[in-house]
């Protein structure tokens, strides 16, 4: 018994339950980018975004290229340079944001590191800097369990990388400035377009503060006043895709009709703790995330931790993976299992609000063959 949609990649992740591309609306396609008609259905995608991930009322949102990647640097080489920056670190994307303000805007940070599988001590994040954080490791599995790090009463800007976590676990919005996603994570949308929320204090930085660096065009969120403001109408900063809206138009509109946010959530962690219940009784496997309150509800990052794998060097590990993955998709049982090539020897499996339990619960025995035939 296979499972019936045998999707578990880490993004693009699975579509939503029932979904077809002849489902989705074309009178639009071949459009003008900027026709009254095109122009609307980009704002209402971004309300309906607003509503089912429920944004506070004076809170903003925009739309970015280049995915969750474009809306996490338009953040940094718009607002940072004004304060001090510190950096959380504990996965791949984590050191890549380090590496951009160190490398690239030429500032200083200073970055909060953990090892693969560990979270740093949050209780570093000064709240007079600016900080960048992930609130989930795509590439690690852990995730921060709340946001009590950072302080009310903080005079920097939190930038939270959220793009593994938005409709899947709950946002602490009073601690974020700048959120920020992607529409192919949590609702199985297609890559490209990504989403920056604003509090009113990112909103203020914007308006008052100019970087000393020039901004390319694709990245840039103000205007000749401050804030670009016709951003936060669903306004363009160049053409995107008209049928990639129209996707995420279709993974919203099921979002709320299945019960919104909260349903969306459970169904995140009845998937998670399918899987959860086959690696407590599985003795090869065990969580990257050392601890049960830190580990990742969507991107389950696995170990292994039989000897007969874990005492070859690295590349016959990988070599091991390798062999794993060819052996479930040839038998089409489970796809893009693996872990990112940055992160340790394992396996990676989405468990967001689009993937079945009973795809998650019929994986696992799959897991089990591949495992042993690897082996041999």
């Amino acid at each position: 018994m296979k499972p019936a949609r045998p999707w578990f990649s880490a993004g693009p992740t699975a579509k939503r339950p029932g979904w077809s591309l002849a489902g989705l609306p074309t009178d639009l396609l071949g459009r003008g980018i900027r026709a009254p008609e095109v122009v609307e259905r980009f704002a209402y995608a971004l309300r309906l975004t607003r509503e089912v991930l429920q944004v506070p009322d004076d809170y903003v949102a925009c739309y970015l290229p280049a995915s969750d990647t474009g809306a996490v640097e338009a953040a940094l080489w718009a607002m940072l340079g004004q304060r001090p920056v510190q950096v959380v670190a504990f996965e791949n994307f984590g050191l890549t944001w380090a590496a951009d303000v160190r490398d690239h805007l030429k500032l200083d940070p200073e970055v909060i590191e953990a090892p693969w599988g560990e979270l740093p001590d949050l209780s570093r994040v000064d709240p007079a800097k600016d900080v960048v954080f992930p609130w989930n490791g795509t590439t690690s599995g852990v995730r921060v369990p709340n946001a009590d790090f950072i302080s009310n009463e903080r005079e920097g800007l939190s930038i939270c990388d959220a793009t593994s976590a938005a409709f899947a676990m709950p946002l602490d919005w009073p601690k974020l400035d700048v959120t920020t996603f992607s529409f192919q994570k949590a609702l199985g949308g297609e890559a490209g377009i990504g989403v920056a929320v604003l509090s009113p204090r990112a909103v203020a930085r914007l308006d008052t503060y100019r970087a000393p660096w020039p901004i390319p065009k694709v990245l840039r969120l103000q205007d000749g006043k401050g804030f670009d403001r016709a951003l936060a109408t669903g306004t363009m900063i160049n053409t995107f895709s008209v049928m990639t809206i129209e996707d995420w138009i279709d993974a919203l509109e099921w979002a709320q009709g299945i019960g919104g946010l909260e349903t969306l959530i459970a169904r995140t962690d009845a998937n998670f703790a399918a899987l959860s219940d086959w690696v407590e009784r599985t003795d090869w496997i065990d969580f990257l995330a050392v601890r049960p309150e830190i580990r990742s509800t969507t991107s389950v990052c696995l170990k292994f931790t039989d000897p007969r794998v874990t005492g070859l060097p690295a590349e016959d590990q990988r070599a091991f993976v390798k062999r794993f993955k060819d052996l479930l998709e040839d038998e089409g049982a489970v796809f893009d299992m693996e872990p990112h090539r940055n992160a340790p020897p394992g396996l990676r499996l989405w468990c967001g609000c689009t993937v079945e339990r009973a795809d998650v619960e019929a994986a696992t025995p799959w897991l089990d063959w591949a495992f042993g035939e690897a082996l041999r």
